[in-house]
């Protein structure tokens, strides 16, 4: 045993199915009367069926969130929150509508009660990333953490089977990133385990039959682990890169993840055995790098990120910015290799062996 610090993030979890009945008592418990509904455009239709639960408590609707949540789309969601004296957030969808509902309540201290759609897991984190002049900024505040998490399994019966793949290995990373992380301890190591586990297993059963419902409660539980972990302890190389290859080139969030996970794992293995000891069990696999590409694509995740639209030429780019501020890794950072991990993710080959 070796000495830790763990500190237990606040807030509620409502976990099941048919759980969105439950939210007008969750605003009630919250004081909340003149609720803002936030989504993206795709599922402004979706939210506003979910928010009709909430009836004449709702005074606005907000559909504009996207990816990587750029300052200036919080900007003009901060006009409705103004002008319609919103007391509290009720933010319906996956990583970008929480974003979003998290960069409002930075700046206000609204109350949220988050309702995800997706694997993405951000709803359990106190941590936001937000876009600015083609550069991601992460930041970690209290104000930040949603105060309510409603998990509905059937919400997330319809993800497309290609966005559950990959929104679920993006929970997985996490997890993989808690395990090794300066921070980690006895308990978030726990939960990263169990989650990496419950979504390994759920994803290949989501792939043969999207309406498996216990899958689907396996995938979204898992999610909420890793969430879990990602909010408790610092991260790594890999969310590094991914912010820096999201800020740059605007890449989708969760296919980016996948692709880039499998090498950031290879890239650290050497440095963290006892991390990928436990990654191997739960994933059921003596090489996790390897079990991990073969996972994503063997599932139909795309693993090059010039399919995902990175531009030809940009790896030095990308790794200059990357190494541009330091941060904490378990393996010293070096350019040589860096460079060629970028360039085998650009491509979409496997990765290098350890």
């Amino acid at each position: 045993m070796q000495n830790f610090v763990y500190n237990g993030n606040p807030g509620r979890v409502i976990f099941g199915r048919g759980t969105v009945v439950r939210l007008p008592e969750e605003a009630e418990r919250l004081k909340a009367r003149r609720i803002l509904v936030l989504s993206t455009p795709e599922q402004a239709e979706q939210a506003a069926d979910i928010a009709r639960h909430m009836g004449s408590n709702v005074v606005a609707t907000y559909s504009k969130a996207q990816m990587h949540t750029p300052v200036e789309v919080t900007t003009d969601a901060m006009r409705f929150v103004e002008q319609h004296a919103v007391d509290a957030l009720l933010s319906i969808g996956g990583g970008s509508t929480t974003g979003l509902g998290k960069a409002i309540a930075f700046r206000t201290d609204l109350p949220q009660i988050v309702v995800p759609t997706t694997y993405a897991g951000s709803e359990a984190t106190p941590i936001l990333g937000e876009t600015e002049s083609g550069r991601k900024v992460t930041k970690s505040d209290p104000r930040i953490l949603p105060e309510v998490i409603v998990y509905d399994v059937d919400l997330t019966l319809t993800l497309p089977v290609s966005l559950s793949v990959t929104s679920g290995i993006n929970a997985i990373a996490h997890a993989v990133e808690a395990l090794y992380a300066r921070e980690a301890n006895p308990i978030i190591s726990l939960m990263a385990e169990e989650g990496i586990g419950a979504i390994a297993r759920a994803l290949p059963r989501i792939h043969s039959n999207p309406r498996d419902e216990d899958a689907r409660a396996d995938a979204l539980y898992g999610a909420w682990l890793c969430g879990v972990c990602l909010g408790s302890v610092g991260m790594a190389l890999h969310h590094k890169l991914c912010h820096t290859l999201g800020g740059m080139f605007n890449l989708p969030h969760a296919q980016m993840h996948t692709a880039v996970l499998p090498h950031a794992v290879a890239y650290n293995a050497d440095a963290t055995p006892a991390a990928m000891a436990r990654l191997g069990k739960a994933l059921g696999i003596a090489d996790p790098a390897a079990g991990l590409f073969d996972l994503a694509s063997g599932l139909g995740a795309t693993m090059s990120l010039k399919n995902l639209g990175m531009p030809d030429d940009s790896v030095e780019a990308a790794v200059d910015h990357a190494m541009s501020n330091a941060y904490w890794n378990p393996r010293t950072l070096e350019k040589r290799a860096l460079t060629d991990l970028l360039e085998r993710v650009f491509r979409g080959d496997a990765p290098r062996a350890a």
